[in-house]
């Protein structure tokens, strides 16, 4: 099968994949519900997705996106955060959230028995939390020490720092938690108001994998959202989809942060492509070729015959106006320069000459099984509806997936490095570094300070 379109005005969808059942609802007030029903699977993987991310603070203190996911679980006028917690635990389950730059997501996998538990549950902390303001000055507290908590970690402050370097002012550039003066400085009337304009029934995605039945999981999240005091009676068509393009230029060329560190971690890159853009399957294939595995040149040549570090890889971010492509890696002080220099030297050969028949055969099988053996997990396949909704509206099957990255050929891997190697190039490093070696990667900046 080919890709299926999810139009924001059909109210049903119903198509089979390789023994799996998807199902979608759009109810009457813009929520969005998929499911995907797995023969003989006993468990089952929920979540609630709202398209809102650390991109779209624009009203409120950066990192409030995040703020407000932790105060999701600490109560609601039925449940207090012990109930909440009670709740899950006392069946075995996994309940949890991620804040991202584009969304939101609210999740918890379960026997499939306790499916009906866990919409009930987490369709109240979606609708009903009380932003107590006391619970709000301990959150804080915790938020600040998992910033830095990051802070202590040199590859969190690496990404951190090469997301900015690469994206400039592009609202995708910023840290997701924010800084400890954006959460000092946040106010709880802020975050709550910022709650109410976002968490609406025409923003709701929810998603559901493995032991579920659609019809029963439809009923379980309109109840639960009506009883935690949402009216879903009023027709309301889904949001639009997020189609602003904001301007990209790159923020810093040079960036060194020092760090008493026995490594330096270090990230050098490009911007990247959008998430609709038809080469994404050919940048899979360029990435996986370049630094996404064992056989990958980056390893092979910085760690296999060179030794110069432990982690070398490549990777690839995506997003609805922008992307970024990174290669990284961490080594000791003195090879840093040289590490810099070979993985810009394969990425640039990626350009100048044709990869092989067999690097190219051997990445698409990368991706196809590793996309295969990823569907075993009922999480995969409940993120993967979620993600398809919210963002470009296309369902991809494993099938389809696996088409898509046997199409690509060597002359479409050469054609996207060479358009990707044009592209602003910034360099990113925490600990020790040898400033001027990294500057002569960089010819535009001869003589330049660095960022720091």
């Amino acid at each position: 099968m080919s890709g299926v379109d999810l139009p924001l005005d059909e109210p049903d969808l119903l198509f089979a994949e390789a023994g799996t059942l998807v199902r979608r609802t759009v109810h009457a007030s813009g929520i969005r519900i998929l499911s995907e029903e797995v023969a003989g699977a006993k468990s089952a993987t929920v979540g609630f997705w709202v398209p809102v991310g650390s991109r779209d603070e624009t009203t409120v203190a950066r990192g409030s996106t995040h703020f407000l996911e932790h105060l999701l679980f600490k109560g609601t006028p039925r449940r207090s955060a012990l109930d909440i917690a009670v709740a899950f635990d006392s069946v075995g389950g996994e309940h949890n959230a991620a804040t991202a730059k584009e969304y939101t997501c609210y999740y918890a996998k379960v026997r499939d028995v306790h499916l009906g538990m866990a919409v009930e549950v987490i369709a109240d902390m979606v609708a009903a939390s009380l932003l107590d303001p006391d619970e709000f000055e301990l959150e804080r507290g915790v938020i600040l020490e998992e910033l830095a908590m990051a802070e202590d970690d040199p590859g969190d402050v690496a990404s951190e720092r090469f997301f900015e370097a690469v994206l400039g002012d592009h609202p995708l550039g910023r840290p997701i938690g924010g800084t400890p003066d954006t959460i000092a400085g946040a106010s709880r009337d802020a975050v709550a108001e910022h709650y109410r304009s976002e968490y609406l029934p025409s923003q709701l995605v929810v998603s559901a994998a493995g032991g579920v039945d659609h019809d029963e999981l439809v009923r379980g999240v309109l109840h639960g959202l009506r009883a935690s005091g949402w009216a879903l009676e009023d027709v309301a068509p889904p949001a639009s989809r997020r189609a602003e393009v904001r301007p990209l230029e790159r923020g810093t060329a040079l960036t060194l942060v020092e760090r008493p560190t026995e490594q330096t971690h270090l990230l050098l890159g490009v911007p990247g492509l959008v998430a609709a853009d038809e080469r994404r399957p050919a940048l899979s294939v360029l990435n996986s070729i370049l630094g996404g595995g064992m056989s990958s040149r980056l390893f092979q040549e910085v760690r296999e015959k060179r030794g110069l570090a432990y982690s070398v890889y490549s990777y690839a971010a995506s997003f609805s106006d922008a992307g970024v492509v990174a290669l990284s890696a961490a080594s000791a002080a003195a090879n840093v320069g040289t590490v810099a220099e070979l993985m810009l030297a394969e990425f640039a050969r990626l350009a100048d000459e044709d990869v092989t028949a067999l690097e190219l055969q051997r990445a698409v099988g990368q991706l196809a099984g590793s996309s295969a053996l990823a569907l075993e997990d009922s999480d995969v396949r409940m993120s993967r509806l979620g993600r398809a909704e919210i963002g470009t509206g296309e369902y991809l099957s494993l099938d389809e997936q696996v088409r898509r990255f046997e199409a690509v050929t060597i002359g479409d891997v050469r054609a996207l490095a060479g358009d990707l190697l044009g592209r602003p190039l910034s360099i990113t490093a925490v600990g020790a570094a040898d400033e001027a070696r990294l500057q002569a990667l960089l010819p535009d900046l001869a003589g330049q300070p660095a960022g720091r």
